[in-house]
């Protein structure tokens, strides 16, 4: 059975007002963030089927979570299961700025508390560490790592529960950021140097893995975007070649490198 994973941009944070609020450490969700997450929770379509959610462990994209998938989560706990929201360190921005750096463990743990819906088993110390060997800093080889690395973990969530559930789909929601979703989907269309995104606050795309529809069984557990998710927010376009896609990459690569030097520092 196919595991499909939804990934979402998190909803409309402080720091989305203007260049200055990068400035904030970790910041909340705007009044109209919550207002996105209150009409993703409405409108999307597969919350009945989520088996799994994931975020980013940023304060922004847990919170896109809980509110946006919270009759999922109610849904859940009605069962013999209590579904929570694992918070990923793969999954963080791409950038060190403090907006984009996560807290300490202990913070996380103090805000979301433990026996909650927030499990933060897999944030270890350091994990909001971006700077020098860290494998979070803004580097282009170190961004696709910690991407694949985050795609393989999520090809092993649905087929672990295909083995528990055979014949089921597993339907994977995954909130994370605009610009490491560049580098999770392996796809440059739409990039927005300014944004650093193509994809805009709440908005979600769906995937299967290639794996599972050509039998690729490589390290890469590449995805592939469904017809429906395509067509829903493109009709009939077609999708850039692999030569587009390449030189896209090659500009994505030459601004980190502009931006925060070749070793991910950043350029005074």
């Amino acid at each position: 059975m196919p595991t499909y994973i939804h990934l979402v941009r998190h909803a409309q944070g402080f720091h989305n007002l203007s260049h200055a609020n990068h400035a904030l450490p970790d910041p909340d969700l705007t009044p109209l963030g919550k207002d996105q997450c209150a009409h993703l929770a409405r409108t999307f379509p597969f919350q009945s089927q989520l088996t799994h959610l994931v975020a980013s462990p940023l304060r922004r994209t847990i919170y896109t979570c809980l509110l946006s998938f919270e009759p999922a989560l109610q849904q859940q706990q009605q069962g013999s299961t209590k579904k929570v929201v694992v918070a990923l360190p793969e999954l963080q921005e791409v950038s060190p700025l403090p907006c984009d750096t996560g807290a300490a463990p202990e913070a996380l743990a103090s805000e979301f508390g433990p026996g909650g819906q927030v499990d933060l088993g897999l944030v270890a110390p350091g994990w909001n560490v971006k700077t020098g060997d860290s494998p979070f800093a803004p580097v282009m080889a170190r961004l696709e790592a910690r991407a694949r690395k985050a795609r393989v973990w999520l090809r092993e969530v649905g087929r672990e529960f295909e083995r528990v559930n055979p014949g089921v789909d597993a339907h994977v929601a995954v909130v994370t950021h605009g610009g490491i979703l560049h580098f999770l989907t392996q796809d440059w269309d739409g990039m927005n140097p300014e944004a650093g995104t193509g994809w805009a606050n709440t908005e979600w795309r769906s995937y299967e893995f290639v794996d599972g529809l050509e039998g690729d069984t490589d390290g890469e557990a590449r995805l592939r975007e469904t017809g429906g998710s395509w067509r829903r927010r493109r009709g009939s376009a077609t999708g850039l070649t692999e030569t587009e896609q390449m030189e896209l990459r090659v500009a994505v690569e030459g601004q980190l490198v502009e931006e925060w030097g070749v070793d991910g520092g950043k350029r005074e």
